[in-house]
C-alpha cells in the first residue's frame, strides 16, 4: 500500500510543481520519447536477463505492492508448528513426523497453519532438513552449514532480481540522453522553421532527459530498494527455520529449539517469550 502512495507522490509532486511554474501537462506527452525511452529499457533488459531471472522478478514485483506476510501473526503460527513437530518427534519418535514433511500439503499438522503452508519454499527448505534430521547421520554442525549454503543460494538468487530493476535504473539517465539527441537531430532538420516549430521540437527533446531521470530515480530505483526490502524479510524467515531445526538436532527440548528460533527475528516483527510460551502451552493443553 506505501508503494502505491508513494508512486502517486512522486507523480503528484512532479506534475504539481510543473503546472504550478505554468507548465501544461500535455507538453510531457511525447509518444516520440516515451517509445524510444520504453522501448530501449525493454530491448535492454531482454538483452541482458535470462528467462528465468524476467518470471521471477515479474513475481516479486507482485509482492512489493502487497502487504508483507512476514509480520508477528506468520512468525507465531510458525512456532506454533515447529514446536509441535518437535513435540510429536520428540514423545513418538522421529519417524511420527515423517508422514507430516513428506507431503506437508496433505499434512493434518500443516494445515491447521495456512498461511505457513502458503510459504511454499520455505515449507521445502524446513521438510528437506527435517528429513536430513530424521537420517540421523548428519552431525547438527554439518547440518547447519548445509543450511547455510541453501540459504546463499537463495539469497543470491533473489538479488538477481533486484538487480535487472537496479541496473536498468543506471542505464535509464543514458536511454534518457540517447532520445534527447534524436530530439536534437529532429530539431536541427526543422532548424529553417518557424520559431513555435522550433521550440516544439526542443521541449521534446529536453522531455526525453527529463523522463529517463524520473523513470530511473523517481520509480525504478525505488522499486528496486522496495525488492531488496522484501527479500531481507524472506531471508530472515529461512534463518529462523535454520535456527529452530539446528537447535532441535542438537537435543534441546522443543520449547528452546522454538526459542532459539524466536531470537532470530526482527525485533518489530518477534513475538515476545510470554506471547510464544502461551500459544504453545495452549496448543499443548489442546
Amino acid at each position: 500500500m506505501l508503494t502505491i502512495v508513494g508512486l502517486v507522490v512522486v507523480i503528484g509532486s512532479v506534475m504539481g510543481g510543473f503546472m504550478i511554474a505554468g507548465g501544461n501537462p500535455a507538453a510531457l506527452l511525447q509518444p516520440s520519447e516515451i517509445i524510444s525511452i520504453v522501448g530501449t529499457s525493454i530491448g535492454t533488459v531482454l538483452i541482458s536477463t535470462p528467462a528465468h531471472v524476467l518470471k521471477a522478478t515479474a513475481a516479486k514485483l507482485q509482492a512489493v505492492f502487497k502487504p508483507s506476510p512476514f509480520g508477528k501473526k506468520l512468525y507465531l503460527d510458525s512456532l506454533k508448528l515447529l514446536y509441535e513437530l518437535f513435540q510429536t518427534a520428540r514423545k513418538d519418535g522421529l519417524v511420527a513426523i515423517e508422514a507430516h514433511i513428506e507431503k506437508p500439503a496433505a499434512s493434518a499438522l500443516f494445515k491447521k497453519y495456512p498461511e505457513v503452508l502458503h510459504q511454499h519454499h520455505a515449507m521445502d527448505f524446513l521438510c528437506d532438513s527435517l528429513r536430513l534430521v530424521l537420517v540421523g547421520s548428519v552431525p547438527p554442525h554439518d547440518l547447519e552449514a548445509l543450511m547455510d549454503a541453501e540459504i546463499d543460494v537463495h539469497h543470491e538468487a533473489e538479488g538477481k532480481t533486484v538487480g535487472v530493476l537496479q541496473k536498468v535504473a543506471d542505464a535509464l539517465p543514458g536511454i534518457g540522453i540517447v532520445a534527447a539527441v534524436l530530439g536534437i537531430v529532429v530539431t536541427m532538420g526543422a532548424i529553417a522553421g518557424p520559431i513555435e516549430e522550433i521550440g516544439h521540437h526542443v521541449g521534446a527533446a529536453l522531455t526525453g532527459t527529463f523522463m529517463g531521470v524520473l523513470f530511473a530515480y523517481g520509480f525504478l530505483s525505488p522499486l528496486s530498494t522496495s525488492l531488496e526490502h522484501v527479500n531481507s524479510a524472506e531471508g530472515r524467515y529461512y534463518a529462523f527455520i535454520k535456527s529452530a531445526v539446528v537447535a532441535f538436532a542438537k537435543g534441546f527440548s522443543p520449547i528452546v529449539a522454538v526459542e532459539f528460533a524466536r531470537r532470530t527475528v526482527f525485533a518489530e516483527d518477534r513475538p515476545s517469550f510470554a506471547e510464544m510460551e502461551g500459544s504453545v502451552k495452549g496448543q499443548k493443553a489442546a
